[in-house]
């Protein structure tokens, strides 16, 4: 998923969008609820259509959108090659082993699909090195992580069309516990499938490979409830505990358990007889499961367990994700059976919501990925060491899937599937560059509006993980040219890209298919972002009081002076024995000196205690778990004693420095090392170190 490994600097920062001012979401269809309710919206989905193919632009596909069209051939688009089963097959071939091979990733599956159905399932390398089992497209399974969330999103449709849920209704309604209102306002269906329901981030027991730590997602959702920290709907902010909640729903209007629930409705009526989502997987499954690798070259791991299960526990081979993206270009069916109704399908794909105007958008649990001028909608997925993406060209009828059962070498495998998918798209549905160009001064002036430190906005605020936050703003700059460099927006070799700007708050990579872009509200750029990024998390501009561009240097500053003066205590005291002086001050001013460095050496050890508890947490995503709230609890509590005590002993020390008999030097030192343990307790409130909890 994207992010199905937690949204931490090493595990996600990235994701966002695009340019100009705009509504924060385009107008609903209404009530859609019940299956009347969708057809309504359905047609007026395709009066828009019309109005579009009017224009020259292609009508949103589905059953009643190809009915409507002349048969599909293979001729091939304008300056791009004949999607063949023959080419396809070649062209992976040649594309794949070596990819593969330069990224250290034991194998991959890749699956494509056209004009309902399946024109090429390929496998690639190993699904088990040490066993040389290699990938067979039909048979070995992968887990493709997040992109199990469109199987949650799929079946809550499924309900909406009965007429058992309504979109845009307060959740609590269905559920046996409550979600707390945000300024007196509720959550619905709507905002958890665009993600814009407000939540903070949620990671505890998010994954792992231990099952004796697996918590039911439904014990999960209960325990606690990520605060609402955005009014809904207003900002993107991805959110595995709303996919989850979204599946407690469907489990508890449809009566049946979630797994139960999607292997009937969804799996069996598709013909996805090597698919689910159950954990551990059944006895039948095992012998087929791909193992899991961080570089082919290296161990395997383990399986991994996801807490908030309908969040993506899904298990499946390439044929059958196959078969699934079918469906979803086929307006809800395949040669096996039905999961929804055209209208149904259309108000799922078509009810998209810009965070960004002028960027791809959401759909109801799709994102858009549009290129070369074409409609595409997906989702990509991600475990600790799976990493996969499904994308599907609405009026082409084609669909790619693939899935890699390793990272790779530096994240290779997240680089090569963009690669891929927009590889795929240049070679057999090619279209028109864009050739517009901004006023260079006035682009100039816009970029310099974009400088200055932003925070992406899925992020924890309540709990301690909010220190990411401080380690993962990122900083938009202008170089002497006045070209934007964004730093968290690099190509594919890892170089800046080179923004030209291309529109009102909007630039693009001459070099990819990427674009660069802000909204703007009353003249001010509120919101950041990049488009090949999915559309589910923005970068907001960070509050002053949050802002690594000087909360860093005085971190660092601060913990430098309290080394210093931890090292220089023994220091200077075999200095003053070794020539027979003595300190020029005593009683509490003599007591408040020992006890500030004493205080000093506390607060490093403090803050050495919360980098060695956050590097094993988050450079371990099973360690995001129950067996480390002890450590949490004592990092917060060391963290007041070091923190809060040591600055109320440091500001004593100054006190009686100030009007005591030392040197003015010792004075002003004094007054450093209040202001370093004043950084401590600033950093410490606002990023929640010392907040008391294991929630988050």
């Amino acid at each position: 998923m994207t992010g199905m490994a937690l949204a931490a600097p090493a595990l996600a920062l990235a994701l966002a969008l695009i340019a100009g001012p705009g509504p924060a979401a385009p107008p609903r269809p209404a009530s859609p609820a019940h299956t009347a309710n969708v057809s309504q919206a359905a047609s007026a989905t395709r009066a828009s259509n019309a109005a579009r193919a009017a224009s020259g632009t292609q009508p949103s596909s589905g059953t009643n959108a190809i009915a409507a069209r002349a048969p599909r051939s293979s001729v091939a688009p304008q300056g791009g090659r004949s999607l063949t089963a023959e080419d396809v097959d070649a062209w992976l071939d040649g594309y794949m082993p070596f990819a593969l091979a330069k990224s250290d990733i034991a194998g991959a599956v890749v699956v494509v699909v056209k004009d309902g159905r399946i024109l090429a399932q390929r496998g690639y390398g190993f699904a088990d090195v040490a066993k040389r089992r290699r990938v067979d497209p039909a048979a070995t399974l992968f887990r493709p992580g997040s992109v199990g969330k469109l199987f949650t999103w799929t079946a809550v449709m499924q309900l909406v069309e009965q007429g058992k849920l309504d979109l845009d209704a307060d959740v609590n309604r269905y559920l046996d516990f409550r979600i707390p209102p945000r300024a007196g306002k509720p959550i619905t269906l709507r905002h958890l499938m665009t993600h814009t329901a407000g939540f903070e981030e949620q990671a505890k027991e998010i994954m792992g490979t231990d099952p004796g730590r697996v918590v039911p997602y439904q014990t999960m959702l209960k325990r606690w409830t990520p605060e609402r920290v955005y009014r809904e709907g207003s900002t993107p902010a991805y959110s595995n505990y709303g996919a989850a909640l979204a599946g407690y729903i469907v489990e508890r209007v449809a009566g049946e358990p979630y797994d139960d629930y999607i292997e009937r409705h969804i799996f069996a009526p598709l013909g996805m007889a090597r698919s689910t989502m159950r954990q551990p997987l059944p006895a039948r499954f095992r012998p087929h499961m791909a193992t899991g690798y961080s570089l082919a070259s290296g161990k395997p791991t383990a399986f991994e367990f996801l807490g908030p299960a309908p969040a993506g526990s899904l298990t499946a081979t390439g044929a059958d994700m196959g078969r699934f993206m079918i469906a979803h270009l086929n307006g809800g069916s395949t040669d096996t059976g039905r999961i929804l109704a055209p209208e149904t399908m259309l108000l799922m794909h078509d009810s998209v919501t810009h965070p960004i105007p002028g960027l791809n958008g959401m759909a109801l649990g799709f994102y858009e990925a549009n290129i070369n001028g074409r409609r595409v909608i997906g989702h990509g997925g991600d475990t600790s060491v799976f990493h996969s993406e499904l994308q599907l060209f609405r009026n082409e009828g084609v669909g790619i899937f693939v899935s890699f059962n390793s990272t790779g070498r530096e994240g290779g495998s997240s680089v090569l599937r963009t690669a891929l998918f927009e590889d795929f798209a240049d070679r057999y549905f090619p279209g028109p560059g864009d050739d517009r160009r901004a006023d260079p001064a006035t682009a100039r002036a816009q970029a310099q509006q974009l400088a200055g430190t932003w925070s992406i906005s899925r992020r924890s605020h309540s709990g301690f993980l909010a220190i990411v936050d401080l380690i993962g703003q990122v900083t938009v700059s202008i170089d002497s040219e006045g070209r934007l460099i964004v730093p968290f927006a690099t190509g594919a070799n890892g170089q800046p890209r080179r923004w030209t700007p291309v529109a009102p708050f909007l630039w693009r990579d001459p070099d990819s298919h990427a674009y660069f872009g802000a909204r703007v509200e009353n003249g001010v750029p509120v919101r950041i972002g990049v488009s090949d990024f999915a559309p589910v998390m923005v970068f907001d501009r960070t509050p002053w009081h949050r802002s690594s561009a000087w909360l860093r240097p005085m971190l660092l500053a601060g913990i430098a002076a309290l080394l210093i003066t931890v090292i220089l205590w023994p220091v200077t005291a075999l200095v003053r024995r070794r020539y027979g002086a003595a300190l020029s001050f005593a009683g509490r001013e003599r007591l408040a000196y020992r006890l500030v460095r004493i205080a000093a050496a506390l607060a490093l050890l403090a803050v050495l205690g919360w980098v060695v508890l956050l590097s094993a947490m988050l450079g371990d995503i099973g360690n995001l778990a129950s067996p480390f709230d002890p450590a949490l609890l004592a990092a917060q509590l060391f963290g007041w004693l070091a923190f809060v005590g040591g600055g109320a002993i440091a500001a004593w020390n100054v006190a009686l420095a100030l009007r005591g008999r030392r040197h003015w030097s010792a004075k002003l030192w004094s007054i450093v090392l209040l202001l370093a343990f004043l950084t401590l307790i600033w950093i410490g409130a606002v990023f929640r170190l010392l907040a008391i909890g294991t929630n988050y």
